[in-house]
């Protein structure tokens, strides 16, 4: 193959490759905004919205770990156990390594154990 051939084919390997990684980090960098304003507003206690953020994020990103942890806090909040187990773990899977979500889950499992040996 002469060096021109090559050239092109180095080209166009580049741009495709360039083409799949953009979407790919608009998407991340859509969740992460999505995180960001659910964040503010869980703050104001508007956690219907915040759960919704959480959602779309994880729509935008499904790989996206912080995400999943905030819905697993939202779903706890909201009195919906099972529901942030499951996100807590996904989080866990994607990022297994990310203290903060441990640390949520380990507290999470922590009181879910107490409640459920205790239940009034």
């Amino acid at each position: 193959m002469d060096l021109m051939v090559r050239k092109r084919l180095f080209a166009l390997a580049l741009v495709l490759v360039l083409g799949v990684a953009t979407p790919r980090a608009q998407a991340t960098s859509d969740a992460k905004a999505q995180v960001a304003f659910g964040i503010r507003v869980a703050r104001r206690g508007l956690w219907r919205e915040a759960m919704y953020r959480w959602q779309r994020a994880i729509d935008l990103d499904p790989t996206y770990a912080p995400a999943w942890n905030n819905l697993g806090i939202a779903f706890e909040h909201d009195g919906r156990f099972d529901e942030a187990r499951e996100a807590y773990e996904t989080a866990l899977d994607l990022d297994p390594n990310n203290f903060l979500i441990e640390q949520n889950y380990d507290l999470f499992l922590e009181v879910n154990d107490r409640v459920n040996q205790n239940p009034r």
